[in-house]
Parts: C-alpha cells; structure tokens; sequence
C-alpha cells in the first residue's frame, strides 16, 4: 500500500520510495508503475510519479507492449509528462526490446512456425510501421543469417525479390523464411501477401531453395502460410 495521495516521495518512508526500495528489495520487488516513477523522476503538484506512471499504465491498459507502441507526443499528453520525461520512457523500453534481441541467437535451429515467431518478434514487435525481414538457414535448418529486406509505410512496404535471392545466394542458403508485420494487429494476409509469397516461391523454385514459411506478427498472434497450407 502507498502512503498518503498528499505527501510528497522524499517524505514517504525509505522502504516506500521507489528508488530506496530498490537498493534495499532489489529490482524483482518493484512494480512496473514504480520502475517508471523511477524513469520520470518526479510527478506533478497533484499527484506523485508513482501515481503518474500508474495513470501512464491504465491509459495503455497496463500492458507494457502497448505501452511500447506510444510515441513521445502520446506520452506527452499526460499532465506532468514534458518532452524529457517523455524521452526517458520511450528509450527504456526499446532498450528492453533491444534486450529482447540481443538474447536471440543468430545460430538457432528453427523447428516449427512457433519457433520461428519467436525468433523474429524481438525484430518486429511494437512496431508502427511495415518491415519486411528474411533468415536464411543451412540444410539442419540452423539459421545463418537474419536481415530486414524492406521498411514501409503503415500498410504496406515494397518487397524487393532481387534483395532477398541476392542475399540467399551470398549466404549459401539451402531455405529461407520470409516475415513481416501488420502494425494493425491482425496478422490476418491480405490478397496482396498470398499474391507475393506464392510469386517468392516460385522464384525460389528456379535456384532450388526452399521458401518453409512466410509468417505474418501481429499482437501477440501471427500467421503462417506453412500451417495453412499455401507454401
């Protein structure tokens, strides 16, 4: 339970403050309202920053991925948010999806469609715009390289065939999988994917490499043509 709506943090017991309870719980005690209190710093003359960044959580439903998606302007609208504060949020949590990146190993052996969304969605995730990405993988299926072909707009980006076989045959590549992602949320395909998975594939067809899936990320689903049945 928090103390007083009216007092100030610094007049807060230690063990209360967010800083404090941090150097003395360790960060796994915290809250994801006090972790951002601790970002902004301070709150405004109403209200304190735990109580702010409570208010930051419920306006995105207190889902930190559609926290993720607000761009600097949408944080801005809070009363007591200014561009800094604003700055701060947005920059921890794309090191957080980063993070998310970073941990993904690049030599992965990708055995299913489930495997393989796990794999891209550090890439594609959050984001409110279309990108267009490709692995290429050996004969085990062990991935060797993992690059973004295109980057678009907000319903669509232009797929470059010539980028993606260019990049297969420098790589020796045995398969590929095609992804991308409808910053909408629905991973639903539209005539226009099926239309070009089905062109990428018979491409691929001519140099013998084998296209396993095109999978489509949407909000915590995806799409995959593999499983459908349409690859």
């Amino acid at each position: 339970m928090y103390p007083q709506n009216n007092l100030p943090i610094k007049s807060w017991a230690e063990e209360d403050r967010p800083r404090e309870k941090l150097l003395l719980k360790g960060k796994n005690a915290l809250s994801n309202a006090e972790l951002i209190a601790i970002l902004i710093g301070s709150g405004s003359r109403k209200q304190t920053a735990v109580e702010l960044a409570k208010e930051i959580l419920n306006g995105s439903e207190n889902n930190l991925n559609k926290l993720g998606k607000r761009s600097i302007n949408d944080l801005m609208e809070f009363k007591g948010i200014g561009e800094a504060k604003a700055i701060s949020i947005v920059a921890a949590l794309e090191l957080g999806r980063r993070r998310k990146s970073t941990e993904t190993v690049v030599k992965d052996q990708i055995t299913s469609s489930q495997h393989a969304y796990q794999f891209i969605l550090p890439y594609l995730e959050d984001l409110q715009h279309e990108e267009f990405w490709m692995i290429c993988m050996n004969k085990r299926n062990i991935v060797t390289k993992c690059t973004q072909i295109s980057r678009g707009g907000l319903d669509s980006t232009i797929i470059d065939v010539k980028i993606i076989f260019a990049t297969a045959i420098k790589e020796v590549a045995n398969s590929i999988m095609l992804f991308h992602n409808h910053p909408a949320g629905t991973p639903h395909p539209s005539n226009a994917d099926t239309k070009e998975t089905r062109r990428i594939v018979d491409a691929a067809k001519l140099l013998d490499i084998k296209v396993l899936d095109h999978i489509i990320v949407g909000d915590n689903q995806y799409y995959s043509f593999a499983d459908d049945g349409l690859i």
